[in-house]
């Protein structure tokens, strides 16, 4: 099986910044892709950002400019930079990885999620 843990989650007033990070371990072969999903309060789960093996990456329009999606494949980690944050960002953010067990088997996983809140 393989586990996500997301870390750096918090309160944060408008204007300022987080910074998220995720660590993949347990039976890994490959890591495909991972990234960044949010769920607003009362409202369905969102993309944020995704980082492929080969470091492409893709942002929601409303994170981009602010938001900076880094990976170290070596580690099997994940973060995300979040600057000049602001109210509406304020969600439950989850870590995901695309995760190839073995040489013919991949899964999508999930981490538990990370709460940020963004207020004065």
């Amino acid at each position: 099986q393989v586990q996500l843990v997301e870390s750096g989650g918090g309160l944060v007033q408008p204007g300022g910044s987080l910074r998220l990070s995720c660590a993949a371990s347990g039976t890994i072969f490959h890591v495909v892709a991972m990234g960044w999903y949010r769920q607003p309060p009362g409202k369905p789960r969102e993309v944020v950002a995704t980082v492929t093996r080969g470091g492409s990456v893709d942002y929601a329009d409303s994170v981009k400019g602010r938001f900076t999606v880094s990976r170290d494949n070596a580690m099997s980690t994940v973060h995300l930079q979040m600057d000049s944050l602001n109210p509406d960002d304020t969600a439950v953010y989850y870590c995901s990885a695309r995760v190839y067990t073995n040489r013919s088997h991949w899964d999508d996983y999930w981490g538990p999620g990370a709460q940020v809140t963004v207020a004065s």
